[in-house]
């Protein structure tokens, strides 16, 4: 079972499509899958879609009365996968967006690491010609810090929040009751993956192009804000990340970086 957990957050005109394209996506992998979305205080019809959705595709969606913000309601929802299998050496969790920054016809790729026994799987963005040259260089800037801050080999940007997961490594991350990620945006992903790296036999990476020319919104993030809230988060990704446990000092982990 794979399931795809999707914080989101007023994508009423995205999120529909997003869902149809990944059922697309596991009928053509011939794959078990359940959707968890995290619909997060949402104010627009985002709502309504999921309801209309949870006819056609297998979904549970988590509602929130009042935003919790993205690492919140990104780690619910893969406690939630956590608890829901019974098989998590076997079982994955793939995060991703709603807003089509993250393409569903990627999924393949994610679930066939999991599948040749990566544990954990990093999707690094190539950001599409055309987008908008601040929000290129604050991209590029926080899978700098982070990647200089977390060394994780062969990991060189673990910020854009498309990420694959066995889930018996986060089993290991999600041991305590209480909320584990310390950090928001692109720093809370790069927190996720370093934690679960903690737990991982051998990490992943793979190349997608993030996309912005997809949804009908302009983007809600502030490039400079982004990276000014990155660099100050580092200090708290690299202790969060330094205070987990592995459960076997000394294994050997390797990292193998996709084309």
């Amino acid at each position: 079972m794979i399931y795809v957990c999707i914080p989101s957050h007023n994508e009423a005109e995205t999120i529909g499509l997003v869902l149809w394209k990944i059922r697309k996506a596991f009928e053509e992998l011939g794959r078990e899958y359940h959707l968890l979305v995290g619909d997060d205080g949402s104010t627009d019809h985002t709502a309504e879609v999921l309801r209309i959705y949870s006819d056609v595709v297998p979904m549970t969606v988590e509602q929130h009365s009042s935003r919790k913000g993205y690492a919140r309601t990104a780690e619910s929802l893969l406690r939630q996968a956590v608890e829901l299998s019974d098989r998590p050496k076997r079982d994955g969790a793939i995060l991703m967006h709603a807003d089509f920054s993250h393409p569903p016809e990627s999924i393949g790729d994610l679930v066939r690491r999991l599948e040749s026994g990566a544990d954990v799987v990093a999707a690094e963005p190539e950001i599409a010609p055309g987008w908008e040259r601040r929000y290129r260089w604050a991209r590029k800037w926080a899978g700098f810090l982070m990647r200089r801050n977390l060394k994780l080999p062969g990991v060189n940007d673990p910020t854009s929040g498309f990420a694959a997961f066995r889930l018996a490594t986060l089993r290991g991350v999600f041991q305590r009751p209480t909320p584990v990620l310390e950090s928001e945006g692109w720093a809370a992903n790069a927190e996720l993956i370093g934690r679960a790296s903690a737990h991982a036999r051998r990490i992943d990476t793979a190349r997608f192009t993030e996309r912005h020319d997809l949804k009908s919104r302009a983007s809600r993030v502030a490039p400079w804000a982004a990276i000014h809230a990155t660099w100050k988060s580092r200090a708290v990704v690299r202790r969060a990340v330094a205070s987990e446990v592995p459960p076997a000092r000394g294994r050997r982990r390797r990292a193998k970086e996709g084309v």
